[in-house]
């Protein structure tokens, strides 16, 4: 059996829910070509509802719900209990799409003791962006700035960064905002990846761009000599 699984934990995007990585982005039946292909270990897919806010939690703690909590403490705490595949040993790592990508940002450099790596597809990078997306303003009047601020996460953590990417669609709306934040990360001398490839904001893009975060985990586990079960 194995043990210490590489656990990726996938967040989704507004209007959706914990089936959309699958049903919809046929997560896991990339990651089973990928292994069958030995380009990446078995790894365990995790997809947790944020909670049905409205349209979409932005991954935070307000409106008299801690969604944060939820996702770092309750669901990573309890997978050991969930999964004998997994251990207290088993790197994490987090990736997410739109909404779902500012979560991953934010989490990942907010607790970077708990992450390994991050992938952020087609990422809402600031939290005004999200409004974008919903029939009603997000009520950031509720949270600090440092909060929803993902530089200043970054910027405050640097030193312990997890490994970062990032990627968006040509046609995405929000690719000028995902540009500006590779600049500004660059500008701070921050170590990170950014690609752009066609595509707009959509499960075409995104079920072909998951491929690239379950690579880049792999790459990290082996940089890092992570034991291959595979072989």
């Amino acid at each position: 059996m194995l043990e210490s699984v590489p656990v990726v934990l996938l967040l989704h995007g507004v209007y959706s829910s914990h089936w959309a990585w699958f049903f919809n982005g046929k997560a896991h039946r990339t990651a089973r070509s990928l292994i069958a292909a030995g380009q990446i270990r078995p790894m365990l897919l995790v997809s947790p509802s944020d909670g049905l806010f409205e349209q979409g939690s932005g991954y935070l703690n307000h409106s008299g719900r801690d969604y944060e909590s939820w996702i770092v403490d309750d669901v990573l705490g309890r997978l050991p209990d969930a999964f004998h595949c997994v251990n207290r040993n088993s790197p994490v790592f987090v990736a997410g799409l739109s909404m779902g990508g500012y979560g991953a940002l934010r989490l990942g450099a907010k607790y970077p003791s708990l992450f390994r790596g991050i992938s952020a597809h087609s990422a809402v990078v600031s939290i005004d962006d999200l409004d974008t997306f919903l029939c009603k303003p997000f009520p950031k009047e509720e949270l600090p700035h440092a909060e929803t601020d993902l530089l200043g996460w970054f910027v405050a953590h640097r030193s312990v960064l997890p490994a970062t990417r990032l990627d968006c669609g040509t046609g995405d709306p929000l690719l000028e905002a995902n540009r500006r934040f590779h600049r500004e990360l660059q500008l701070q001398n921050m170590d990170h990846l950014y690609a752009e490839f066609p595509g707009g904001h959509n499960w075409e893009y995104w079920s072909a761009h998951i491929a690239d975060s379950l690579l880049f985990f792999e790459q990290i586990l082996l940089a890092a000599g992570w034991p291959d079960h595979s072989s």
